[in-house]
């Protein structure tokens, strides 16, 4: 008999009762006790939604990052926020954001605010973590609390708990050490703490605990693949059964690593990487269980279940009740439930298998090894005639946007002249001041502007009405920029839902969910769009919301599309074809809305591609490959424009100074990047490469609700000064300011633009 189990489940509940829970606990309009009962009510209910397996996930809750959780359990807390009096949760959330809730900060102005931790990309995901802080004088203590707290509630629910942690060496791994000291160096003092919290699990009567070591789907050197036979030689004799975990990738030339540690299982994705299982199936030993992560965690497909047991038969028959099964990582990845979606196009939705469907899958996949296929004969039926519905549509191949990629040559991603000689033609042209301010492109996503938004959906306003109510929001924005000073002005995106789901949603090739939310850190939830077929654009996208900016004001107007690449991230894309495929019929359609914003007297256009990096391949082998097709599209994308027209592009919370070669070569005239919470220390790039063109480091951390102070953005420019030329820095926050109120964006920006003016006379 096959055993089933899941790696961890979407925490922000199916209507996002989370998210709701934790931004009213933040803005003071509930209580911790309110707070901390919503958390137990999703943990009950998801719990219940996974009642079949026989293994349930406790601890993948979380109310901010799993790894932020794991840093407060090994009392890894940053020095700046040690010794803080109040509830923990409010340090963790001064951790996660800067600050608690408003009325949790009883210190005064002294201890209103701390710099927020660290944010980066978990591997290559679109979810961020908060970066574990290392000196080498960092010492764990273990507090167990948070994790025995979840125990305790499932089994009160009766569930079959399988504990979950961060492995130790892919903790040290992703995080980062603030004194320049070696990580590994930490591995001594780290792996006591384990296994006191593995022994304090097995005092618990915890059976089985899951062990994630995503690491190992990476490039590893002789020193991490010794910390992980000293990490693991250790944990060996604590009185639980591990289960390894890695996901995201193959193995590769660790499978040999991963079959020799001593570990009672091994989970390995299946789905990304299948030619790992035959040489594990014979490399494990006799009593050891291989977990294969069999239904896709990643994407929303439905699974060919009939192909699925054609490759797993064999296995079951050799491997018996040693084989399990799961999804290929945490589901944190996927919305919810698909059955909420009633308003979805119906034959896409046929295609689709969210969260609960996936387990679904599983269940079936289990019952037709354990009891034959004759048991799920429908479910396996059903399953074939929605896979040949979607292989047979007539909605997903168009043969004129096949021959429009077909025709892509090397002149189409050109500009004209090299960008000294442009940068001379646009200086000329904008007239803009040394230090020149502006801001990634949105403002404060109002209560009045979803209010607008859902009523027009509803029907309840006309569109004339909606678009009166956008205008007017627009012309507030362009009033407040004017009023501070800034440089180059933006609409604010009043009309968009989402950076990404705005444009899927006037492509062809695309649908979308009412409900398929998905976490991209704390409180921040996306809702990807459904890329199914080829993409090609019905009409200008943005055209007419951005000229009636520029008609209120004689300061140029920043044109605001989001690039091919980060729509291609940050989409369910379709898996029938390579993603370079759909990613340059993107491109061609951008580029078409570039263009018709040039000839509509746009002078500055901003394509945002903030998820470049986050698509590369976890291994630097494969890197090239991904790097040369995406920076292809964007500049497809940008660069049919005249050399007057200046081409930004902007980049967040991503190291990308291992690629900074290559995003030198998608040649845009102004890049802005995230840099406030790393205190420029993403500049470092700049030392050894002498960056061409005009970057825009981020003075200011618009996750977080503190507001910066003029001197704190001066020093930071003064660094970034250190490395690139002056006259090539542009003055801006590091992201897109929809998430914040304009009670906090203001005093931000006037900040800003103080600081601009202090190093311009300086």
């Amino acid at each position: 008999m096959v055993t089933t189990h899941n790696l961890g489940f979407p925490r922000i509940g199916a209507r996002r009762e989370l998210k709701f829970a934790l931004e009213a606990y933040w803005k003071d309009q509930s209580t911790r006790d309110e707070l901390k009962a919503v958390g137990a009510q999703l943990r009950q209910r998801h719990w219940a939604s996974q009642a079949a397996l026989d293994l349930v996930p406790v601890g993948d809750f979380s109310f901010y990052d799993q790894v932020l959780d794991l840093s407060f359990t090994l009392g890894n807390l940053p020095e700046r926020v040690q010794g803080f009096h109040g509830d923990a949760l409010d340090n963790y959330f001064r951790v996660a954001r800067g600050r608690s809730a408003h009325s949790a900060e009883e210190h005064g102005a002294c201890c209103g605010g701390v710099a927020a931790g660290e944010m980066t990309k978990w591997f290559d995901t679109n979810y961020h973590y908060i970066v574990p802080e290392f000196t080498a004088d960092t010492r764990f203590q273990l507090d167990p609390s948070r994790l025995l707290e979840q125990l305790g509630e499932a089994r009160q629910q009766g569930v079959k708990a399988k504990p979950v942690i961060v492995g130790p060496v892919t903790y040290l791994a992703i995080g980062k050490a603030k004194d320049g000291s070696n990580r590994l160096g930490l591995l001594p003092h780290l792996l006591p703490v384990y296994v006191e919290l593995l022994d304090t699990l097995a005092s618990q009567g915890v059976e089985w605990v899951q062990i994630d070591e995503p690491l190992l789907v990476t490039e590893l050197d002789d020193e991490w693949r010794e910390a992980f036979r000293i990490a693991y030689g250790q944990l060996k004799d604590c009185r639980v059964k591990l289960l390894l975990a890695s996901y995201f990738g193959e193995l590769q030339e660790n499978r040999e690593l991963a079959a020799s540690l001593p570990v009672a299982g091994l989970h390995i994705d299946a789905i990304n990487g299948r030619d790992d299982v035959a040489p594990l199936v014979d490399a494990l030993e006799s009593q050891q269980v291989l977990s294969l992560g069999v239904i896709d965690g990643r994407n929303i497909w439905k699974t060919d279940l009939n192909a699925l047991l054609d490759w797993l038969e064999p296995i079951a028959q050799r491997l018996g009740d040693r084989l399990w099964l799961a999804p290929s990582c945490s589901l944190l990845h996927v919305p919810v439930d698909l059955a909420s979606e009633q308003k979805l196009d119906a034959e896409v939705r046929s295609w689709l298998a969210f969260a609960l469907q996936k387990l679904e899958e599983l269940e079936v996949v289990a019952t037709a090894l354990n009891h034959g296929r004759q048991a799920v004969a429908k479910h396996l039926a059903d399953n074939q005639a929605a896979l040949d519905a979607r292989r047979a549509s007539t909605r997903v191949h168009h043969p004129a946007v096949q021959a429009a990629v077909a025709r892509i040559d090397a002149q189409l991603g050109r500009r004209q002249s090299p960008y000294a000689e442009r940068a001379r033609l646009q200086a000329e042209l904008l007239k803009l001041p040394a230090y020149p301010t502006t801001t990634i492109g949105s403002f404060p996503q109002t209560t009045e502007i979803r209010q607008a938004r859902s009523r027009f959906k509803a029907g309840e306003i006309d569109e004339a009405a909606y678009r009166m109510a956008m205008r007017a929001e627009i012309q507030r924005c362009v009033r407040e920029q004017e009023e501070l000073g800034l440089d180059v002005l933006v609409h604010g995106e009043a009309e968009r839902n989402d950076m990404v789901e705005y444009f899927g949603e006037q492509l062809e090739g695309y649908v979308f969910s009412q409900f398929g939310w998905v976490q991209s850190y704390g409180s921040r939830c996306v809702k990807p769009p459904i890329l199914f077929g080829d993409i090609s654009r019905r009409k200008a996208m943005t055209v007419e919301w951005i000229t009636y900016a520029q008609s209120l004001t004689n300061k140029p107007m920043k044109g605001m599309l989001t690039g091919p690449v980060t729509i291609l991230n940050w989409s369910f894309v379709r898996d029938d074809q390579p993603r370079s495929a759909s990613c340059k019929q993107l491109a061609l359609a951008i580029r078409d809305e570039v263009l018709d914003l040039e000839r509509a007297g746009v002078h500055v256009i901003q394509i945002d591609e903030a998820a470049l990096r986050e698509g590369l391949p976890l291994r630097r082998s494969q890197w090239r490959h991904y790097l040369d097709w995406a920076v292809e599209s964007f500049r497809i994308t940008a660069n049919g424009v005249k050399d007057d027209t200046q081409i930004h592009t902007h980049m967040c919370y991503s190291e990308f100074n291992d690629i900074i070669d290559s995003i030198a070569g998608m040649d845009a005239d102004v890049i802005t990047i995230e840099t406030s919470r790393s205190d420029m220390e993403l500049l470092d790039a700049f030392d050894d490469f002498k960056y061409p063109n005009e970057i825009g480091p981020g003075v200011y951390d618009i996750h977080s609700p503190n507001i910066p102070t003029e001197s704190h953005i001066v020093a930071l420019m003064r660094k970034a000064a250190e490395r690139i030329p002056a006259e090539r820095l542009w003055v801006n926050p590091d992201c897109g300011l929809k998430t914040r109120q304009w009670a906090e964006v203001l005093p931000a920006l006037r900040q800003m633009v103080a600081a601009a003016r202090t190093l311009r006379a300086q």
